[in-house]
């Protein structure tokens, strides 16, 4: 998450501000704690040479690398210590909203969402790097078929193996970390449930109706990813996120009433 949210009139379910953490609902009080053990639990690891980042962000599922847990791992695993934006932001983000719509649902229906939005955003990003790397793969496919040894990328092969490692390697250099798919699926579910209640922007005092935030807020990313900034973040794993939270919601409306706070 890039920017810094908050919103008013949810700000806190007590009215001692030194028992707010230990009020929060036990689903989202849980995730807080695993994501941030998680994020410093790298730099213990390192030390005895497990790379973490290596074994479960999510890797694309063409490189050998990829494995079908990291689609859940990578949600637990945000930018390295001591780098505090990432994480901050995906964290304070559930913090505010995750306990709204935990209390609203109850424990079961919030955890099967965060996960579903979770894994639902890894697998956009995975189309999005099949999307992006298929033209390249298929350059590849035509340069097998030349005699070796050749020279690919500047690159001199003897053998067809040499160029495999060579592509696996590259196509394993793309892997995406953090929470932010599942944060936006609460932000969606946020402006579905609560869609007047006002959310702040940082250093901008002027409130705009969580419906209108989230879509927004949606374009932004669209055109964003459209338009490949190449600011390393996930922006279609985001909107995967949101889409899924989007459906959900929809879904689970017509089967369950939402409480309203």
């Amino acid at each position: 998450m890039v920017l810094f949210l908050k919103y008013l009139r949810f700000m806190a379910f007590t009215n001692n501000s030194s028992n707010v953490f230990s009020s929060l609902p036990s689903v989202t009080k849980h995730l807080l704690i695993i994501n941030l053990l998680c994020w410093i639990a790298p730099v213990a690891l390192s030390k005895i040479n497990i790379d973490v980042y290596a074994l479960f962000s999510l890797h694309y599922w063409g490189a050998s690398s990829f494995a079908p847990y990291q689609l859940i791992t990578y949600m637990f695993l945000h930018a390295p210590f001591p780098s505090l934006s990432h994480i901050f932001f995906n964290m304070f983000a559930l913090f505010m909203f995750g306990q709204v719509i935990e209390r609203s649902w109850g424990p079961k229906f919030f955890i099967v969402f965060y996960f579903s939005t979770g894994i639902g955003a890894g697998l956009i990003q995975e189309l999005t790097w099949m999307y992006e790397v298929s033209p390249a793969l298929s350059y590849v496919n035509q340069v097998m078929n030349q005699p070796f040894p050749l020279i690919f990328e500047g690159v001199r092969f003897d053998s067809v193996d040499q160029l495999h490692a060579y592509v696996d390697m590259h196509l394993g250099l793309r892997q995406t970390v953090g929470a932010s798919g599942a944060i936006f699926g609460l932000l969606t579910a946020f402006a579905m449930l609560f869609p007047n209640q006002p959310i702040y922007f940082m250093f901008i005092p002027i409130p705009i109706k969580a419906k209108y935030f989230m879509i927004v807020y949606a374009v932004i990313e669209l055109l964003l990813g459209v338009h490949h900034t190449g600011d390393g973040i996930a922006h279609f794993a985001h909107l995967g996120g949101a889409l899924v939270g989007f459906i959900l919601v929809l879904l689970w409306k017509k089967h369950r009433t939402f409480n309203r706070y």
